[in-house]
């Protein structure tokens, strides 16, 4: 199963209040329909989590679970979809924990925080023409998937999902600013991860150019490492 990267359908905040009431009052169906207008968002947010379509899954059974049995403890406080959100969020999280090769991440972890992209060329302005929908969307899922989880979550709350800086905070448990620093870095991977398919080939002599720019980086770290020494 793989999720389909498009925003989820809007849903009136209105309509999943009533449906909120209707549950609570005894009404089990209504929660059916509360599942069937979420489980799109909920799933994908699972997998930004987790990237594993399978454990993604079954942290989504578990957020519906959960959800369904704290139901009368939403308060109104946030969208329905943020406090849904959320418990997805922690359920994916503790499911993450919970795996032998967990190694948690942070801001300073490696590479990421010094990521600078490499590709420049302007994208195609009709990349359609190379690809089919279904598999153009395959290459923006794959590119997507190769984020690391910790700006992973944040695309896709908040440019795939279009949770708001506050919303998709809020859901993550981290400050506007903290979202917006990892939002930025996630997209310019993206958009690198994307560079290869979608960017127009380069002319001979951007080609010669970037050679010489190459070179010059080569240069420039050879002297840095002699100077330290």
């Amino acid at each position: 199963m793989s999720p389909n990267l498009q925003p989820s359908p809007p849903n009136s905040d209105e309509d999943d209040l009533a449906l909120v009431d209707q549950v609570c009052s005894g009404d089990r169906r209504a929660y059916e329909q509360l599942v069937r207008r979420h489980e799109r968002r909920v799933f994908r947010t699972t997998v930004a989590v987790l990237g594993n379509f399978e454990d993604a899954e079954e942290a989504m059974q578990d957020t519906f679970l959960k959800a369904f049995r704290h139901i009368s403890q939403f308060r109104r406080e946030s969208r329905f979809t943020t406090w849904l959100t959320r418990i997805a969020i922690n359920e994916a999280l503790q499911r993450r924990q919970a795996r032998k090769d967990f190694v948690p991440l942070d801001e300073s972890s490696g590479m990421d925080v010094h990521f600078v992209p490499r590709r420049y060329e302007l994208w195609r302005a009709d990349p359609e023409k190379l690809y089919g929908k279904q598999e153009l969307r395959q290459i923006i899922e794959a590119a997507v998937q190769s984020l690391p989880a910790l700006y992973r979550e944040a695309f896709v709350l908040r440019d795939i999902e279009e949770l708001s800086a506050e919303e998709a905070a809020e859901a993550i448990g981290i400050t506007v600013g903290a979202l917006k620093s990892r939002l930025l870095r996630a997209r310019l991977m993206v958009r690198e991860a994307l560079a290869a398919s979608l960017e127009q080939p380069p002319t001979l002599g951007k080609k010669i150019m970037h050679a010489a720019q190459d070179m010059g980086m080569a240069v420039a770290m050879r002297m840095m490492k002699a100077v330290g020494k």
